[in-house]
């Protein structure tokens, strides 16, 4: 079993950043590859980033490369996402997932077992 609890979350304005935690516990020895999701009403949920076990291999959604960068501490157990430029289109309940036992991140909700409750963002304009 693997635990994610995200944070960071808020309200900005546009052209503004926000850095998202997401703080993992239990099964972490797995190696677990780790990915960020979000998800606005009425919408499916969106790959945004994902980050393997050793930060070597990073891959983004086409609507936000170039402006979020995902990054992780093993150490810590915590992955992040730092948001730049952000705009009202940024705005949803963004999810950390997690995968163990995997080399490559994926981009697809079915690709991750474990997920955390969600953190809410806001893009003012």
């Amino acid at each position: 079993q693997v635990q994610l609890v995200e944070s960071g979350g808020g309200l900005v304005q546009a052209g503004g950043s926000l850095r998202l935690s997401c703080a993992a516990s239990g099964r972490t020895s797995s190696r677990p590859v780790m990915g960020w999701f979000r998800q606005a009403p009425g919408k499916e949920r969106d790959f945004v980033a994902g980050i393997s076990w050793n930060g070597g291999l990073t891959y983004y959604g086409d609507s936000v490369e170039g402006r979020f960068i995902i990054s992780r501490d093993n150490a810590k157990n915590t992955a992040y996402l730092q948001m730049s430029s952000l705009s009202p289109e940024d705005s949803a309940v963004y999810y950390c997932a997690a995968q163990p036992d995997q080399i490559m991140p994926g981009t697809k909700p079915s690709q991750y077992y474990y997920w955390g409750q969600g953190t809410q963002v806001t893009v003012s304009s």
